[in-house]
Order: C-alpha cells, then structure tokens, then sequence
C-alpha cells in the first residue's frame, strides 16, 4: 500500500444490480426499463463519493476470491481507493445488492451480505497489524461505518481502543437495520446519518420533521445527528444547536445511494474547514445532483 488514507471506509463492498424504470410501479408491475451493474454498497458508495471530492478513502470489507470479487477490486481501484485492506477468503462469495425502481422510488430491494456478516472483526485486521494502525498508534482520522456490520460487531466498534480516537461517521444502510446503530446512542459516540424514517426507528416513535428527529436523537444520547426527508427540511444537531435547511428541488431519476452521497458530501466538505451550515448545504446540494441523475453512475 503505497497511498496514505484520509478516511476509512468499513461496512458493505458489493456490486449493485440495479432495473430502473421511468413509470410509477407498483408491486406486480413489468415494464421496460434499463438494468445495471454497477460498484456499490453503502461503505463504498460513500468511498466513490469520497474519492470525486479528491480524498483517499481505504476499504474495510469482505471481498470474495471470485471472479466478480477481481472485478469489483479491480473497479475500486480504479476509481482511486485503497483496496490492499479488504478481507479477501476464497470460501465467501462477493456480496450483491439488486434493486427495482420506478419513477416513484423504490419498489423492492434485497441486499445479499452475507459474506460481510460471516467476515466479521475479521474486516478490522489492518487496524492491529499496521497496514492502517495497531493496538499502540490507533488509527485518529475519519472512519465511516454502515449498518450492514452485524450488531455484534457494531457493538464492539463503538467502544473498540482501536477507534477510541477515531471521528466516527456512521449510517444504518436501510430502515431495517437503524436500530443496530443503538450502540452509538447508548455511548454517545459519532455522528449519525439517518433519515426520518430511521430516526423514528431508533427512538421508537414517529416524526413530522426532521428536526424533530434531531432533537430525539440528541435526547436519546446521540453526539451529533443529521437527519434527512427526502425533499423535505434536514436538520443537523450537536447538543441543543440545531441548524437546518432545505435541499435544492429537482426531478429524481433515481434514489439508491442518494443517502451514501449525502454523507460522503458532508464528510468531504468538513474536511474541508467548512461551516456546520456550508456542510449541510453542499450536502444536501450534491445529494440533489445524484438524484436528478447528472452525477456519476
């Protein structure tokens, strides 16, 4: 490994396969529409994302010894990413996300990571053996973490000696999955990235805002909270500071990993120096540009 990492990556690495339609659907529908298979997963996305805004990101994932494992290592590296630090095992397959979406959002998904979950700590070795850090000299940068990591080592992550100085990002990859980031409520580390449907998971309730939701995750022991509604208000939230704004209007063409670059773009732009209130903008505006489809694929 001869590149130095501005922020770790760890959670999903996979490849999406994603059909996409530009009519509303509805359960049982069968339209025409365009497939693809592209790099995905939420660590990765956010990577991909990170690597546009010129940072280095360094992967912590599960990888398959197969074919379609060369090739997504193979794509990652050449989007500029750090990839000696995958754990790669001839026995687990390459993880795969296929989605269908029409004009009106996401009509079904199923997410294989089954590869990651079996990985488990496993994926965190080049934080002991030195390749990123060890027991000694932890590692004291960016970490983004996703929610596809089973409880189990989530639970580990959040109070790991290994991470005890790292800024840790994290964000649940799906609804399904928001209360596996209950360990970084119960210890106050990190910031959250949550949509309001999330929020309202992790605090077993329901919001209309998302500053509502902001304002719950705080109570509830989160650090620091951005809280998205799709084309509705966001709002960030440090202690009793909440800041809030709203994203550009634009005609989505498509939603899978609008949240990934939502973050990314946050993460980028406070690396950068910029204010709590420019970090959310430019979030929010490279999110509208990933979805209005003239970003990149």
């Amino acid at each position: 490994m001869n590149k130095t990492a501005d922020i770790l990556c760890i959670g999903s690495v996979l490849w999406d396969v994603i059909g996409r339609a530009s009519v509303d659907m509805r359960q049982g529908s069968d339209v025409a529409g365009h497939i693809t298979r592209l790099p995905g997963g939420v660590a990765l996305n956010i990577a991909m994302t990170c690597a546009r805004f010129g940072l280095t990101p360094a992967l912590l994932s599960a990888v398959g010894r197969d074919p379609e494992g060369d090739d997504l290592v193979a794509a990652c590296a050449a989007r500029g990413m750090i990839t000696d630090t995958l754990y790669r095992e001839h026995d687990l397959p390459t993880d795969r996300y296929m989605a269908v979406e029409g004009a009106n959002g996401v009509i079904a998904a199923i997410a294989d990571a089954h590869s990651l979950e079996k990985a488990g700590a496993n994926i965190l070795r080049p934080l002991q053996d030195g390749m990123l850090a060890t027991k000694d000299a932890p590692f004291v940068g960016i970490v983004a973490l996703d929610g596809n990591l089973t409880i189990d080592l989530l639970r580990e992550i959040a109070t790991s000696p290994l991470l005890a100085h790292a800024d840790l990002r994290v964000a649940p990859a799906s609804p399904g999955k928001a209360e596996r980031l209950e360990p970084f409520l119960t210890h106050g580390r990190g910031t959250l990235y949550v949509n309001l449907e999330e929020a309202g998971l992790l605090c077993q309730s329901t919001f209309k805002t998302a500053i509502e939701g902001a304002h719950a995750l705080i109570k509830r022991g989160a650090a620091r909270v951005l809280v998205t509604d799709g084309s509705g208000i966001a709002a960030e939230a440090m202690g009793d500071d909440i800041i809030s704004a709203r994203p550009p209007q634009v005609v989505a063409t498509r939603v899978t990993g609008a949240g990934d670059t939502f973050m990314a773009a946050h993460i980028a732009a406070d690396l950068g120096g910029a204010s709590r209130d420019d970090a959310l903008h430019s979030a929010l505006k490279a999110a509208a540009i990933y979805v209005s489809g003239q970003g990149p694929q």
